[in-house]
This record gives structure tokens, sequence and C-alpha cells, in this order.
């Protein structure tokens, strides 16, 4: 299993980055996909989540209407859009899957939303 996540950087309040996720090694349409994230000092925590078919999707309260959960099983990657960010979005974004009973990560990407 590899999960390999790109597009973080800096960004502006107010704006916006899109995130994806490349994965391998496991029938990904087969798959919840989740977004966690960890900023400084503090515990890594769900973002949102998007079901195999990608009909239905989750969102911890404070990125609802904000980030958007989105996957293409064409191309086996997930992707996270997030506008209106916020300082306290800065963090380590983290592409995640539960299969076989263990969760598998990808090495994250780093999201800093400064002026």
């Amino acid at each position: 299993v590899q999960l390999v996540e790109s597009g973080g950087g800096l960004a502006q309040p107010g704006g916006s980055l899109r995130l994806s996720c490349a994965a391998s090694g496991f029938a990904f349409n087969n798959y919840v996909m989740n977004w966690y994230r960890q900023g400084p000092g503090k515990e890594r925590e769900l973002v949102a989540t998007i079901s195999s078919g990608g009909s239905s999707t989750n969102y911890a309260d404070s990125m609802k209407g904000r980030f958007t959960i989105s996957r293409d099983n064409t191309k086996n990657t997930v992707s996270l859009q997030m506008n209106d960010l916020k300082s306290e979005d800065t963090a380590v974004y983290y592409c995640n899957v539960r299969l076989w009973g263990a969760s598998y990560w990808g090495q994250g990407t780093q999201v800093t939303v400064s002026s």
C-alpha cells in the first residue's frame, strides 16, 4: 500500500489550496478514504471522509462548508479542496486508508496559512 500526498504549501488567510493523494497497492475503488491533519502541538484529527464510490462524504465541523473531499476511482486519487483557509488550518495533512485490519498513511504534506 502506498499513499503519496501532494499540493501543500503556503497560503494566505482566505486563500485556497488543493491537496491530492495518489494511492496504489490495493483495490482503491473498494475502500473509504480519509484525510487527517496534525497541527503544531496538536493531536492528529480527522478532516474528511469519502465513501468508496464517492457518493457519501463527511467532514469535521470546523471544515464544513470550506473543505471538499472528492475521489477519482479511474485514477486512484483522492483530493481535498480547501477554501477560505484560516491560520488554524496550518498542519501536516495526511491521506489515510484502513484495510486488512491496519491503517495506512502517506508521508503527509505541509499546509501553512499565514499572511
